[in-house]
């Protein structure tokens, strides 16, 4: 059987498709029915389901399919590839999200610096940890999200699209819709979200730089992350914001979100961040002072495409308190050690100028001064 011709340019149906389903709710494991437009003949099956279903992104599209969760005309289908002719019926058995089965409201605070029909930016605090899981089925930033807003019980992981490390403060985005968690899904896959860090490393950064080596698990540690061949393709620019006494304050920007990218990579330089235990090797503390009890990491600014107005917008993030005085700190350290060094310099200038004082010794000091030669 011939294969049509797969089209160069295709519009978005033209022709009316068929929804029986009753509800779009993600979470009800709706069963939906949709009908093919001819228009999309020669289209891969994950292509036609998105253009029929645009609210969800394509990856979760294709985990549908290789789930066995879509049916051609009835027959199960596991390949995301398969080509369609147009005109066939697709049943669709949309997934619920796993997380939220596992997650109930709780009143956590949250520190909202932004909020509309389609957002929410928060500043999340040190110590929250963001979904869910292992040890952790309580307390999360998720937890909290559906008690602030319960709406988002119908939008999977109820909104987020990226996370920060427990440990880790600062800027989040969170979708309330279902369209906008997909809009800003693909905004990160295309690197139009802006995330800038601010971090306190070991040891004097000279110049700023890029890494650009891949992310995997960890050949021997599995529960962490280090840069290995065949890992994930991972991108960091970072810049010099300070200078202190064996520790740099640095900016550094993502082009890529994997898990812990900072820390590996900083680490993989040789400037493991203050406070790391995981990544630090034993050298996470600064030179003179208490051990930081986290890694000093803060996403400080973000900036992305608004889903609905189409408009860039940016938010910006105060230092929290513990790593504000942790700088403070480093930072009058330095400016000590600085002017003990000027001092020293001062008074190794005067004993120049005035002339260093000589002594003269002669045989056994008995000799007369007009002896000494």
């Amino acid at each position: 059987m011939k294969i049509p011709k797969i089209k160069t340019e295709i519009d978005l149906p033209q022709e009316p498709f068929e929804d029986k389903s009753e509800s779009a709710d993600y979470n009800a494991n709706a069963q939906i029915t949709l009908n093919v437009p001819a228009n999309c003949g020669g289209l891969r099956l994950d292509q036609v389901l998105a253009r029929l279903r645009p609210q969800h992104s394509r990856n979760r599209l294709q985990q549908w399919i290789r789930e066995g969760r879509i049916c051609i005309n009835g027959q199960a289908v596991s390949e995301p590839k398969q080509k369609l002719w147009g005109g066939e019926f697709l049943q669709v058995a949309e997934a619920t999200d796993e997380l939220k089965l596992s997650s109930a409201p709780e009143d956590i605070t949250l520190n909202i610096i932004h909020e509309d029909d389609t957002l929410i930016v928060l500043d999340k605090q040190a110590g929250l940890v963001v979904h869910p899981g292992s040890g952790n089925w309580s307390g999360t930033l998720l937890n909290a999200l559906l008690y602030h807003a319960p709406e988002l019980d119908k939008v999977p992981r109820a909104g987020i699209v990226h996370r920060l490390d427990k440990d880790t403060s600062g800027l989040m985005v969170v979708a309330k819709t279902l369209e906008a968690q997909t809009d800003l899904v693909r905004q990160l896959q295309a690197h139009t979200v802006k995330r800038y860090y601010q971090a306190l490393v070991r040891g004097n950064v000279e110049i700023g730089g890029t890494v650009d080596s891949p992310i995997g698990r960890h050949p021997v540690h599995r529960t962490k992350m280090a840069v290995v061949k065949t890992g994930k393709p991972s991108r960091t620019h970072y810049r010099i914001v300070e200078r202190f006494i064996d520790c740099t304050l640095v900016e550094c920007a993502l082009e890529t979100g994997r898990t812990h990218q900072i820390r590996v990579h900083m680490a993989s330089i040789a400037h493991p961040l203050v406070g790391d235990s995981v990544y630090g090797a034993g050298t996470s503390r600064i030179p003179i002072g208490p051990t930081y009890h986290r890694q000093a990491l803060h996403a400080r600014r973000l900036g992305l495409i608004h889903p609905s107005s189409g408009k860039p917008m940016l938010w910006k993030s105060n230092m929290p308190e513990d790593m504000a005085e942790l700088i403070d700190h480093v930072r009058t350290m330095a400016f000590e050690a600085r002017s003990l060094e000027e001092e020293d310099d001062e008074n190794w200038d005067d004993e120049l100028e005035c002339g260093p004082e000589i002594i003269y010794a002669y045989g056994d000091g008995d000799e007369a001064e007009d002896d000494i030669e």
